[in-house]
């Protein structure tokens, strides 16, 4: 009884009666108050390496090596590309500015994409975050409401950034958010809201602190907040966010502000050589504001950048020349059943005719592409034909887009 009072932490010294617990080595005790410090001393430890290492991973490529990049998986849209590059190319740079007394202080500058459907925003924020190596999640706006509605609240967007991250909260701090469809919440009248607007101007508010840069609660597991929730804390003021939208009908707001520039006098000739099938590159925050965006919102997403409408000969490259072209994908899945996939090119130029006549954009080339490929798709794993060639020809696409019979398909 002598002989375990006198057993003793063998790092702080404490006696047995001291301590709620004594844990026996080979030749050493340690007691749970030293266990604890010294987990702390370890979490602190690994927490700073993290942020070290996190930050000599983060390669801060230039905004010529990161359009170059883009150029591989994103066909034109060259303007929009030179804006993220630059913008995603002051960001980081801005992480790794070690900001002194008197030293001058880069904000931080969100982007908002403006584009039709199909023309490539969220592939752009995917590539730019892949490049980067950085946690990157994309959430959608219409999912959003005001604190106590049914819905998501705007921490939720975090969540997902947390779980990107592996709830690595410093990985995620340096984050990338796209907000897609953020049209969608956009203020229904002209007016301000004096009462609730549940998917509208109150998301929007919801949202201007967290863009700008503070301090949130974020529940882990998502949902909603409740008291007795542990809730993690993430500083958003180093989280990129870009925010992207079609923003349908924005056209003719647009066309109505040049048309009251250019009535009248003419200041110069560049006034006329408006072009009228793109009138996404005139964007301006006026335009925002009256499709429906608040101003405080807008000023928080101070770079501003439009994507081009896809005309036929974009959406032929983008069929075949990207790393993953869709061409490419389904050589992939067919070079898994030992079958070699080929296209007449009149095959390819069908399939762009019917995505120019859907309006459907890139994402109207992926539903023509499987209802030409879906038989075969479903046909081939089952058949023997090894060191076979599957050859698409034009009377097949076309027989098969009005839902005819595989057997048009040749087989070599």
């Amino acid at each position: 009884m002598s002989k375990s009072k006198d057993i003793k932490c063998s790092f702080c010294g404490s006696g047995k009666q001291d301590t709620l617990m004594l844990i026996a080595g080979l030749d050493a005790h340690i007691c749970d108050k030293c266990v604890a410090q010294a987990n702390q001393i370890l979490s602190e430890e690994l927490s700073t390496r993290k942020n070290k290492t996190a930050q000599s991973a983060l390669t801060l490529m230039k905004p010529m090596e990161i359009k170059n990049h883009l150029d591989q998986y994103v066909i034109g849209q060259d303007d929009a590309k030179k804006v993220l590059s630059v913008a995603v190319y002051n960001h980081y740079k801005r992480l790794n500015q070690k900001v002194d007394k008197d030293e001058i202080e880069i904000e931080k500058s969100n982007i908002i994409m403006v584009g039709e459907t199909g023309t490539g925003k969220t592939l752009l924020a995917k590539t730019i975050a892949k490049v980067l190596h950085v946690p990157f999640c994309i959430c959608d706006a219409t999912v959003l409401t005001e604190a106590g509605y049914v819905g998501e609240d705007v921490e939720s967007i975090l969540t997902r950034l947390l779980q990107a991250a592996d709830y690595d909260v410093a990985a995620a701090e340096r984050g990338i958010v796209y907000i897609d469809e953020v049209d969608k919440i956009a203020r229904k009248s002209d007016n301000p809201s004096i009462t609730r607007d549940v998917s509208g101007e109150g998301v929007q508010q919801a949202l201007l602190k967290i863009l700008e840069g503070t301090m949130v609660n974020v529940p882990p597991q998502g949902g909603r907040k409740h008291p007795d929730q542990k809730m993690i804390a993430v500083n958003t003021n180093n989280i990129l966010f870009i925010c992207g939208g079609a923003f349908d009908g924005i056209e003719k707001k647009i066309a109505n502000r040049l048309k009251t520039q250019t009535v009248g006098y003419r200041v110069n000739n560049d006034d006329v050589n408006i072009d009228m099938k793109n009138l996404y590159k005139y964007i301006t925050p006026q335009d925002l504001r009256s499709f429906g965006l608040i101003p405080e919102l807008i000023g928080r997403l101070p770079v501003i950048t439009s994507l081009n409408p896809l005309d036929r000969d974009a959406l032929l490259n983008i069929l075949t020349e990207p790393k993953n072209s869709l061409i490419r994908q389904y050589t992939k899945l067919f070079e898994f059943e030992g079958v070699k996939l080929e296209f007449e090119r009149e095959v390819l130029e069908f399939i762009v005719d019917k995505a120019m006549e859907f309006k459907l954009g890139a994402r109207g080339l992926r539903s023509i592409c499987e209802a030409i490929m879906i038989d075969a798709m479903f046909e081939m794993p089952s058949e023997k034909h090894h060191d076979k060639e599957l050859y698409i020809t034009l009377d097949y696409a076309i027989d098969k887009f009005a839902k005819s019979d595989i057997k048009k398909l040749k087989v070599a």
